[in-house]
């Protein structure tokens, strides 16, 4: 085979690769519009989206690099048609203040059962984090009342004299009077959702705390791990397709949650903020859901940089403050706290 056989060749499966990231990526940006009921494959995708756009990009310089003008506007494209994705991880932050402007301070965080520390040293330190940034309304997911010898709302009750409880797991306290509440329970799981409504200086606003089941992935390898701990052999193909399983399962479950969810927000007459943990990434069809026609991503108001939530292997932003488009975002953004595999997140609203 000549050089220019080979060189042509080269060009072939280039084009080809390029053609297939191409196509994912744009099934990965629309895999959110569609319930992960009977398009599983779609929805995943929007998992890898970074990944695909890194490779765009690497494809991009390639075609830049041997000169083709004639195929660099298929990555060129593929890429500008990321970008309303991309502003969901990265925002550039240009012109912003960090002044809060008296808004109304919100904190979620799942704290992770406080490490299940037995000294109460990590309710307390978390509190004092709250009392430090000035937060009005703090929501914590994966919640006991377990601290040491004492309870955690007794601990915060010089800061924070209000209190609505929903299932164990789950708290909202408050520095407004907290009018009214109620508990979101999920059918065949531990995780939840609840509301409270909060009079703020004779304003009402009603404020959801969420926790969206999880993907199981972590669970899935410890389980392999453990099996072939004991000396029982497991094929990479079973746990890949238990993986892939898991993955799927948790996809439909959280949808069907979040449905639950955006039903109980449209009923309302108050104006929302949600906060949370949805265990899912932006742009799935679990945040469309979450987000509707209404509501407003505070990090893509107003926050800055590149944002994650997740302190473990996968650094994805799966935390979330959400709020009526009748509100404005002043400030949003994350404080580095080690007693969870989650970071907080932070934002002023003003009303």
């Amino acid at each position: 085979m000549g050089k220019l056989a080979v060189k042509r060749y080269v060009s072939l499966m280039m084009l080809i690769l390029q053609l297939v990231i191409s196509i994912f990526t744009i099934v990965g940006l629309f895999g959110g519009d569609s319930s992960p009921v009977g398009n599983a494959a779609a929805a995943m995708c929007v998992y890898i989206l970074p990944l695909l756009i890194l490779a765009n990009i690497l494809m991009l310089l390639y075609w830049l690099i041997i000169r083709n003008w004639f195929i660099l506007p298929i990555p060129v494209i593929t890429v500008l048609c990321c970008i309303p994705y991309i502003s969901t991880i990265y925002q550039p932050g240009l012109f912003r203040s960090n002044s809060s402007e008296n808004g109304l301070k919100v904190a979620s965080y799942n704290v992770a059962m406080f490490g299940r520390s037995a000294t109460g040293f990590i309710a307390q330190d978390v509190l004092a984090e709250m009392r430090r940034e000035n937060v009005d309304v703090f929501c914590i997911q994966e919640y006991t009342n377990v601290s040491g010898d004492k309870k955690v709302t007794d601990i915060y009750r010089d800061y924070f004299p209000y209190v609505a409880i929903g299932r164990d797991d789950m708290a909202i306290f408050s520095r407004y009077p907290i009018t009214g509440k109620k508990s979101i329970l999920f059918e065949n799981t531990n995780n939840s959702a609840m509301w409270a409504n909060i009079n703020v200086n004779g304003k009402q606003v009603k404020i959801y705390n969420v926790h969206l089941e999880t993907t199981g992935f972590n669970r899935t390898l410890h389980q392999a791990a453990k099996l072939m701990n004991k000396g029982i052999k497991v094929e990479n193909n079973a746990i890949i397709n238990a993986i892939y399983g898991n993955y799927t399962l948790g996809m439909i479950i959280r949808a069907g949650q979040a449905h639950t969810v955006a039903m109980d927000m449209r009923d309302s007459n108050l104006p929302c903020i949600v906060c949370g943990d949805f265990n899912d990434v932006p742009y799935s069809y679990v945040y469309n859901v979450m987000m509707g026609e209404t509501m407003v991503d505070g990090f893509k108001e107003c926050g800055k940089g590149f944002m994650s939530t997740y302190r473990g292997a996968k650094p994805v932003r799966i935390d979330y403050i959400l709020h009526d488009k009748r509100m404005t975002g002043f400030t949003y953004y994350t404080k580095d706290m080690s007693y969870s595999d989650h970071l907080p997140v932070f934002m002023a609203i003003g009303l």
